[in-house]
Order: structure tokens, then C-alpha cells, then sequence
């Protein structure tokens, strides 16, 4: 097992791994319409749905000694959002790169400042594991952080089980992917 690689600080971020005291500020977030505009049917409205995301991530610090972090500002501590490198798979085939930033904070770069934190700290955890983004095609910006970053896009597609049929899901990654990689991804 990698050792657990946090806390860490960035220019204008404290990136923790989360804990149960996190909960309730993390529902307020994930409960912010504002904040799933791109995906309506994801914002949580039960606290339990934040439980199990936290749940979720806990799985991939335990597994890997990595996963999202809480992202503080370290001017004042406030939470403003969560972001990094979460393992996906079974075999923990992929990481994925993810990230939710309060409303009131969009447009001000710390979706690409916690990328970039988030990629250095999962290659120096398993280099052989590849990275990816997915996103819905009109989260354009999700796509620019996307590309901003270096990564490519290495699908295009239907998004499925989305509510909406209309959705297009897109893929970018660090590296091409195997078809079984991509598999996990879509699921």
C-alpha cells in the first residue's frame, strides 16, 4: 500500500483528506443546485448521498493512500469544494480525476490548481495507473480544465443512464486507455 500523501498545500488551497466532520459542509455543497447545473439529477438531497460519496473516496485513500480531498482556502479555512484522484474499477483500473467547487468560487482557477496537485500526487502514488476526466460535453468548462492540463480526449459518446438521452458523455485522459479501461470508465 502507497502511504497517504496528505495534507498538502497549494498556492491558495489546503487539500485534506476528508472526515467525518467534513459532512455537513459537504452536503451544503453537493446540495447547491447551483453547483450540478451540468447534471441536475446528481445534486444530492439526503445526507446519506454525501455519506456514501465520502464512503467512496475513504475506499481509495485506504486502497492507494490517495483520494479527494477536501479544498480549503488557506486564507480563511473555508470549505470551497473537494477535488483530486479517486481509484475507480475492481482492480483499481483507472484514477479519476474530480472536482466540485462552490458556486460562489467558479472562474477562479482552483479546479486547474487542484488538478494539477492531483496529478503529480497519483503519479508519484502509481505511475502505471492511468488518469481520466470524464464530463458531460456542455461542461465546457470541465472541458478546458481538461485540456488545460494535458490530457487528450479519448471518447465521445452517448452518456448512459443519464435521464437526460440527449447527454453526451466525453472522456479525457492522461494516456490512451485500454478498451477495458474504458469500460470501467463508462460504467
Amino acid at each position: 500500500m502507497a502511504i497517504a500523501l496528505s495534507p498538502l498545500r497549494t498556492d491558495r488551497l489546503r487539500l485534506d483528506r476528508p472526515t467525518d466532520d467534513d459532512l455537513d459542509a459537504l452536503f451544503r455543497l453537493c446540495a447547491d443546485e447551483r453547483v450540478w447545473r451540468h447534471y441536475p439529477s446528481l445534486r444530492h438531497t439526503d445526507h446519506a448521498q454525501t455519506a456514501a460519496m465520502v464512503d467512496r473516496w475513504q475506499r481509495s485513500w485506504d486502497r492507494a493512500g490517495l483520494g479527494t480531498w477536501t479544498l480549503r482556502s488557506r486564507t480563511d479555512d473555508r470549505l470551497i469544494g473537494y477535488g483530486g484522484c479517486s481509484l475507480i474499477g475492481d482492480e483499481a483500473t483507472v484514477w479519476n480525476l474530480g472536482y466540485r467547487i462552490d458556486a460562489d468560487e467558479h472562474g477562479h482557477g482552483y479546479a486547474t490548481e487542484v488538478s494539477r496537485a492531483a496529478i503529480a500526487r497519483a503519479r508519484a502514488t502509481r505511475p502505471d495507473t492511468p488518469i481520466v476526466a470524464y464530463l458531460v460535453e456542455h461542461n465546457a468548462a470541465s472541458a478546458r480544465v481538461a485540456e488545460k492540463i494535458g490530457f487528450s480526449l479519448v471518447h465521445r459518446g452517448p452518456d448512459a443512464g443519464n435521464p437526460d438521452p440527449s447527454v453526451i458523455r466525453l472522456v479525457y485522459a492522461d494516456r490512451p486507455l485500454t478498451s477495458a479501461q474504458l469500460a470501467v470508465v463508462l460504467s
